[in-house]
């Protein structure tokens, strides 16, 4: 699954790149942040750039530090504020990237590649001989990166609490701006490059069938799993054979705008058998905390906000995993997740950043509507 692919010219005969281009310096702009820039400042050069990295340099525009996508989730982990200044994030790299790695343009094109390579990066920075930012070389602009993946959209819920706006329509088809949740859904994998869509159904499979068919309308192709009983929010993955490839499971009443790749990323950085993106929950205790020390109070904390990470219901999952499903009995996301721990397997943590927003409520189908006609309206 590769990146965006941008407009570099690679001259593999003469080894040599072409560097500089005014839509390149356009883009290379604004990934830059200067050396005072906070956290919240790093978020919006990632954002804007869509590289996955920023830059934050000198006022002549020296390299000073590489600030990635990576290095902004492993500070949320950690919960570190937006507010504080964008060079702290670098401390929770591992040791062996907390210098970052760079190119120049007198580089070969093996050179580059085999640094992506020692190094591990995704982006590499092209410095003059006074350590300037010239340009940005991303990996998926070198080679072709990417890896097939599939995703299975779990919808077969019911939706009572959105009765009766479920009646007749499964919650997932419900019209959320100008079409169903799940098209949005699907359109969002197609985008990234996935074009194998699994779909788990139960709750008026008809209407969804109708809609998409064989997915070919949506540059996908679709199939269909009916659960005859409801087999729990991960049962159903124990219908479909055994995948060979990395595989995207999300439920169909997410409304989110969660970086798929960078999703992708995490999970090959950090060698995961299952990658579980989550959200950060703050709830403020409404009453004073004792803090004790067997029965000696140590302090008396007024009304602290908590903060916990709780499953966002967008799973990566490899074939391996699937061996610890079983065939046709109901299973739960957590019971999969704490089975897949006992098996010694490795789970990780992939806080998101950006928008999620889970439709169970009426309330939450509300904000939907707004939310979606305030990206649309930003859009336009």
């Amino acid at each position: 699954m590769g990146g965006n692919k941008g407009q570099i010219t690679i001259n593999h005969s003469a080894s040599a790149i072409s560097l500089g281009s005014p839509e390149r310096q356009t883009r290379l702009e604004k990934l830059l942040i200067a050396a005072d820039a906070t956290v919240r400042d790093a978020i919006e050069a990632i954002d804007r750039g869509g590289a996955g990295i920023a830059l934050m340099v000198s006022p002549q525009r020296r390299l000073i530090a590489t600030i990635t996508d990576g290095d902004i989730r492993r500070a949320s982990l950690a919960q570190v504020s937006h507010d504080t200044p964008a060079r702290s994030v670098i401390a929770y790299r591992s040791e062996r990237h907390r210098e970052p790695a760079v190119a120049t343009p007198r580089m070969s094109i093996a050179a580059i590649r085999h640094l992506f390579q020692a190094r591990s990066v995704r982006q590499l920075p092209v410095l003059d001989d006074e350590w300037r930012v010239v340009d940005l070389i991303e990996l998926s602009e070198m080679v072709d990166d990417g890896e097939p993946m599939s995703a299975v959209i779990m919808a077969g819920g019911f939706g009572k609490r959105l009765l009766p706006l479920t009646k007749s329509t499964p919650k997932p088809m419900l019209p959320v701006g100008d079409r169903p949740l799940l098209e949005r859904i699907m359109n969002q994998l197609q985008r990234v490059g996935i074009h194998n869509v699994t779909m788990t159904l139960h709750y008026k499979p008809e209407v969804i069938k109708q809609h998409f068919q064989d997915g070919a309308r949506f540059g996908v192709k679709v199939n269909y799993l009916s659960e005859e009983q409801p087999l729990g929010t991960a049962g159903a993955l124990g219908l479909m054979e055994p995948p060979a490839e990395t595989t995207l499971i999300i439920n169909g009443d997410i409304l989110t705008n969660v970086n798929i790749p960078a999703l992708y990323n995490w999970h090959r950085e950090h060698d995961a058998d299952m990658t579980v993106a989550t959200r950060s929950y703050e709830f403020q205790v409404p009453y004073g905390v004792v803090e004790m020390e067997g029965v000696n109070i140590l302090r008396l904390v007024e009304k602290p906000v908590k903060c916990h990470f709780v499953a966002a219901g967008i799973y990566l999952l490899e074939p391996r995993v699937f061996a610890c499903i079983p065939r046709g009995e109901r299973l739960d996301m957590p019971e999969l997740i704490n089975r897949v721990v006992k098996e010694r397997l490795t789970v990780v943590n992939f806080p998101i950043r950006e928008s999620w927003l889970d439709i169970g409520h009426p309330a939450d189908y509300e904000r939907a509507h707004t939310e979606v006609r305030k990206y649309e309206s930003v859009k336009a």
